[in-house]
């Protein structure tokens, strides 16, 4: 009897300590992990992020230093990035004068592999900025008519990839980009991929033109976040 009554109270004691937990804690969830090359498991049930950094990240040194816009903390992107999402983040490093159509290319077949292991188009988005905003442009160009998710942050400047014909993306599509910058709107982009895209765009004035994107700052950050959160993650 004795037993049995310890044993209760040893149940309510379990219970009210994950309550306690719970209340204390209400918004704690597990994120994913961050890999920094393609993972060599894929989870079906998984979601998949990719970010793709800027031109000045390339080569060895994540947290180069650029004369006008300061470091760009690539360690830091990725922290903010994976922090509050339950989703796997793939962030490679790329290597010093890396040939953009052959990481494309890369780019381009961690999607297929994703998808043929199981994982849903609509679950697959790749970020990019700058020149990583390019190189993801042209991937989703090369995966259409798979309707993955896209994000462009300070992409579309004059006769890049916005003013190309042959670019068309399909998906959910998110630009976002700073009033001070020289790569604004993808409004034709998104308009010469029609009613295959599904686009949205967040427009930032912090006054830092290109060197907004190089921190994870909350301007670009937050509503970058709240998107992800729309999708079936």
């Amino acid at each position: 009897m004795r037993l049995s009554y310890v044993r209760n109270a040893l149940i309510i004691a379990r219970r009210f300590v994950a309550l306690l937990v719970l209340l204390v804690y209400p918004s704690t969830t597990v994120a994913g992990n961050v890999f920094a090359d393609f993972p060599s498991h894929v989870d079906a049930d998984a979601s998949y992020v990719v970010y793709s950094h800027g031109l000045i990240v390339e080569g060895e040194n994540p947290t180069p230093v650029h004369p006008r816009w300061g470091t760009y903390d690539f360690p830091a992107i990725k922290a903010a990035l994976a922090e509050k999402g339950d989703f796997h983040l793939v962030a490679h490093h790329r290597s010093k004068g890396t040939d953009v159509s052959l990481y494309v290319e890369r780019l381009s077949n961690w999607v297929r592999t994703l998808v043929e292991a199981g994982v849903a188009p609509e679950r697959i988005t790749l970020i990019g900025f700058s020149r990583g905003g390019e190189i993801t442009a042209r991937a989703s160009n090369q995966l259409r008519p798979l309707p993955i998710n896209t994000i462009l942050l300070a992409t579309c400047w004059e006769r890049g990839v916005q003013d190309e014909p042959a670019i068309t993306l399909t998906g959910r599509l998110l630009s976002i980009y700073e009033t001070t910058d020289v790569a604004l709107s993808c409004e034709k982009l998104a308009e010469r991929s029609g009613k295959l895209i599904d686009f949205e765009e967040v427009v930032i004035s912090t006054g830092k033109e290109h060197g907004a994107f190089f921190r994870p700052d909350p301007s670009w950050v937050d509503p970058l976040l709240s998107w992800l959160r729309t999708l079936p993650l």
